[in-house]
C-alpha cells in the first residue's frame, strides 16, 4: 500500500481502506485458485494494482463512464480501477469460470457496487461501452476486430473513446496496422520501479 499512496496520495480513507483489502482477499482466494502467479503474490501491490492503476494516471474517467474488462482474470485493471473510480460503471468479462469467482468475490468483499461481472467470450457481448481496458489479453489489432461493435460513438472523456490496453516489450510490429489510431506511453515515466522499465499503455482510438 506504500507504494500506491506514493503516486495516489489523494485516495480518499474509503478507497485506502478498500485498496488495502485486495491483499489479504487475493493471498486468501491464491491458496484456492491459481489466479496470480505464487511467486508473484507477494508483488500483488506494485505488478498488480499499481500497474492496473496505471490507467488512471492517464485519464480521469468522468462519472457514468461505461468501461469493460477483457480477460480481467481475477479482477485486473477493473477492480483497482473501479475503486478508484466509484462513479464509473464496470463490467468484467472473463471465458474462464473460476477466475470470475474470484473477481466476483473481491469486488462483493470490498464493497464495489459499480461492479457487474459476467462469465462469457467477448464476442458475446453486445452492449455499448466508452473503453475497454484489457492486461495484453491478445495483439491489439484482434482486439479492435473483437470490440468495435461495443465501442459507443458519443464520448465525454479526455480521451476519445476506444481500448486502453497495458502492453509490455517492443510493440512495433504488434501495432503496425492500427498505428494512425494509436497513442503509446511508457509507464517508466510514471513509476520508477525496474518492473515499469518496459511497460507500455496504449489508447486505441475507435
Amino acid at each position: 500500500m506504500d507504494t500506491i499512496l506514493r503516486y495516489f496520495p489523494e485516495l480518499s480513507p474509503r478507497q485506502r481502506e478498500q485498496l488495502a483489502a485486495l491483499g489479504p482477499l487475493y493471498a486468501d482466494w491464491n491458496g484456492k485458485i491459481n489466479v496470480i502467479s505464487r511467486r508473484d503474490i507477494d508483488n500483488l501491490y506494485e505488478h498488480h494494482v499499481l500497474h492496473s492503476l496505471a490507467i488512471a494516471r492517464h485519464i480521469h474517467f468522468r462519472p457514468e463512464t461505461r468501461i469493460m474488462d477483457v480477460g480481467t482474470g481475477g479482477g485486473f485493471p477493473g477492480i483497482p480501477l473501479a475503486i478508484m473510480f466509484p462513479e464509473a460503471q464496470f463490467l468484467l468479462v472473463d471465458s474462464v469460470g473460476k477466475k470470475l469467482i474470484v473477481a466476483t468475490d473481491v469486488a462483493r468483499q470490498v464493497g464495489l457496487t459499480n461492479v457487474e461481472t459476467v462469465h462469457e467470450r467477448v464476442e458475446e457481448e453486445r452492449r455499448l461501452f466508452d473503453f475497454v481496458v484489457c492486461r495484453a489479453v491478445m495483439p491489439l489489432p484482434d482486439m479492435v476486430r473483437m470490440v468495435r461493435k461495443n465501442i459507443d460513438r458519443h464520448g465525454h472523456n479526455a480521451l476519445p473513446n476506444g481500448i486502453i490496453a497495458l502492453k509490455g516489450g517492443d510493440l512495433e510490429a504488434e501495432l503496425a496496422p492500427i498505428r494512425r489510431m494509436t497513442t503509446v506511453w511508457s509507464l517508466a515515466d510514471c513509476f520508477r520501479a525496474e518492473y515499469f522499465s518496459t511497460k507500455k499503455l496504449v489508447h486505441v482510438g475507435l
